[in-house]
């Protein structure tokens, strides 16, 4: 849920990102909201990350070896890269505040931002899809959660890798939500596990519920 909300308050962008006359205009026009909707997303997704060693936890209580064992590692490296663009893009604001003009400042970094962008992207991505691939496999949830999960993974992933604000903010928001809620109430309710691991998903569950 901290990830989808950091993802809905960033400033709308709708088009291709990065639009360096938009980033220009919105910072601009409410650099608080700017700084802070950058802070938020760095923190989110630390707590995406959280979220992703719950469900891990869970999938190994469930009998998964190794498949989300590595989907967590890539999930955390592409999670990584991706809290960087947020400090990237404290340049327009350093430049909106100093006289500079932002939508150079914008265009410098463009390179870097679209690198780092599309590489955290495909990690997140083949790490998400590792847990779309694990799930199923081992039965961990409920038939009609399991496949409402897959189908939504697989949209974050995707999404991950479309530079296109309204893909980014809220197609990825809204993919999260579908993907980690139900995940998070059913290992919060200890549901899909058998009573010798329940207890176990009921405490991964609470640290899922509180990252989403």
């Amino acid at each position: 849920m901290l990830f989808a909300a950091a993802l809905l308050y960033h400033p709308p962008i709708p088009g291709r990102l990065p639009d360096h006359a938009a980033i220009a205009e919105h910072v601009a026009h409410d650099p608080t909201r700017w700084g802070l909707a950058h802070l938020a997303h760095a923190a989110a997704s630390a707590f995406l990350i959280l979220g992703f060693v719950a469900v891990r936890a869970h999938l190994r209580d469930a009998g998964d070896a190794w498949v989300s064992a590595v989907g967590l590692g890539v999930v955390v490296i592409g999670s990584t890269a991706y809290a960087i663009l947020p400090g990237m893009e404290f340049s327009v604001l350093a430049a909106n505040e100093t006289g500079a003009d932002p939508v150079l400042a914008q265009a410098a970094i463009h390179s870097w931002f679209m690198a780092v962008l599309l590489t955290g992207g495909a990690l997140f991505a083949v790490g998400v899809v590792g847990y779309a691939a694990a799930i199923p496999r081992v039965g961990a949830f409920g038939r009609r959660i399991t496949w409402v999960v897959v189908a939504a993974l697989v949209v974050l992933a995707v999404s991950r890798l479309v530079p296109i604000g309204a893909v980014q903010f809220y197609v990825q928001a809204a993919a999260v939500l579908v993907a980690l809620w139900p995940m998070a109430w059913a290992m919060w309710t200890g549901r899909g596990l058998d009573d010798s691991s329940r207890g176990a998903s009921l405490a991964t569950g609470r640290v899922s519920a509180s990252a989403v």
